[in-house]
């Protein structure tokens, strides 16, 4: 009669507690596993059944949401691993609940079982509760920061990513205080990223957060922390096309990212933004001269820039208008031609100039070359690709900010033996 009860079509009948001690004692640990499953087993038996010798009736009983909270303390301490997990999922299921104040007391025991598991050795458990409560707005906001300061990914990952309880002060203290390897992509995947939050996912250097970050459509990004990004993307290839994608980008993003990425990217760019045909053939001609991809060119019309400037320069004729022509139109070559021969220095040395992307030394260059500081401005930005942050800018307006000691002496780094 008593097995029937547990294992017939009276199934869940409830079970009095004379009767329940007698099954608690059943040798079958099958029929102890039915007594800890059925919702109608009285709180005390369920306590009785954690000492069980069974780790298959331990995980029943930490299942049964009628376990008491006594109970549930001693299972979070469980030596079987799946006796925890089961806690973990069944605490996260019924917290929600635990409001009002008749349920007060059994919720405060509850969050102290909970920071038992959120504490847990086995990174399973912890994973659970992260991925569990990660939308919740009913846990403990203790415990919600020590899963997300959790040195495991698949534990602090999800709540990184998803938990409505982390505040923009939160994710930058959990970035300032290390975060664990590989969960930093999960906060830049967050909805309605803050500005600030952005600047410091960006700051971090890691390539795939801040893939993640130019792929979240909702992030809200600076256009400072956005030049940083385009600096950073520039020789990672991994970056190009999530930069592209970008919803936000200038006009002069546009142009800074069309100098690096491929021409098949540069066409996505132009279209993507429904750009004038003039930008567009603008983006294009910078397909075709970029420094550092002279394969675009072919050697005939290396050949051909290259000898228009030494016809200008021969004739007294490569003015500073037909200079900035040439920057405009992104003539590379002949632009470092040019500068090679207004300047007097070798075409090498020029061209490691060019390459080094260092405002200062560039800047030399054009005062060497005889450029007007304006002038030396736009072959920093467009030709050096300089990053915006570092340009160096001009002083009232019109003068080179240096002096002739200190240009030359940025000049010896590359022309001095």
């Amino acid at each position: 009669m008593l097995l029937s009860k547990l294992f017939g079509r009276q199934k869940n009948k409830a079970v009095t507690y004379e009767e329940s001690k007698v099954l608690a004692n059943d040798k079958d640990p099958k029929v102890r596993i039915k007594l800890a499953e059925n919702p109608t087993t009285k709180p005390e038996v369920l306590y009785y059944l954690t000492d069980d010798s069974s780790s298959k009736v331990r995980q029943s009983v930490a299942r049964n949401e009628n376990t008491p909270t006594q109970a549930n303390t001693l299972l979070a301490k469980d030596e079987d691993d799946e006796v925890r997990q089961e806690l973990a999922r069944k605490i996260c299921r019924i917290l929600p609940s635990l409001s009002g104040e008749e349920a007060a007391q059994i919720r405060e025991q509850t969050i102290e079982t909970l920071e038992l598991l959120a504490s847990d050795q086995l990174p399973s458990v912890r994973a659970i509760l992260s991925e569990s409560l990660k939308s919740s707005l009913d846990a403990p906001k203790h415990i919600i920061l020590a899963l997300a300061k959790d040195a495991e990914e698949i534990v602090a990952s999800p709540v990184l990513e998803y938990s409505p309880l982390l505040s923009e002060a939160d994710l930058l203290e959990v970035i300032a205080s290390g975060v664990a390897s590989g969960s930093l992509p999960a906060i830049a995947r967050r909805e309605n990223l803050a500005e600030d939050v952005s600047e410091a996912v960006a700051a971090s250097l890691d390539v795939p957060a801040v893939a993640a970050l130019l792929a979240n459509k909702s992030a809200r990004v600076r256009e400072e922390t956005l030049d940083q990004l385009i600096s950073q993307a520039e020789g990672i290839e991994m970056l190009h096309e999530p930069l592209v994608m970008r919803v936000d980008l200038s006009i002069r993003a546009i142009k800074r990212i069309a100098g690096f990425v491929g021409a098949s990217l540069v066409e996505k760019l132009a279209e993507k933004n429904n750009l004038s045909p003039e930008i567009e053939k603008e983006l294009k001609r910078q397909v075709k001269g970029r420094i550092d991809e002279s394969s675009d060119l072919d050697a005939a019309d290396v050949i051909e820039q290259e000898k228009r400037a030494e016809a200008l320069w021969s004739k007294g004729q490569l003015t500073e208008d037909v200079f900035q022509q040439a920057v405009l139109d992104n003539d590379v070559h002949f632009v470092r031609k040019a500068l090679s021969l207004l300047s007097e220095l070798p075409a090498q040395t020029v061209k490691a100039i060019l390459n080094s992307r260092n405002a200062k030394v560039v800047t030399a260059l054009c005062w060497k070359a005889g450029l007007s500081m304006r002038l030396a401005i736009k072959v920093q930005s467009d030709i050096a690709h300089v990053g915006s942050r570092d340009i160096i800018n001009a002083r009232d307006g019109v003068e080179y900010p240096f002096s002739q000691e200190e240009l030359d002496w940025q000049l010896s780094f590359f022309t001095d033996e």
